[in-house]
């Protein structure tokens, strides 16, 4: 597992993307559009992992 960059700049880039493999990120990804696992991941592989892009086509 990678580590993420300490700086805010570092912190601020991760959250804006969404990370198809970790089991975590999904579910609260999930949870917050009210959609499924699976359809989160297949957002992601349609749009790519911005966070912005995946919420927009889960229709949030």
């Amino acid at each position: 597992m990678a580590a993420t960059k300490k700086t805010a700049r570092g912190r601020k880039r991760d959250r804006a993307r969404v990370a198809k493999g970790q089991d975590y990120e999904v579910r609260y990804e999930a949870k917050k559009t009210g959609r499924s696992a699976s359809a989160v991941k297949k957002a992601v592989k349609k749009v790519g992992n911005s966070r912005k892009r995946v919420e927009r086509r889960l229709g949030r």
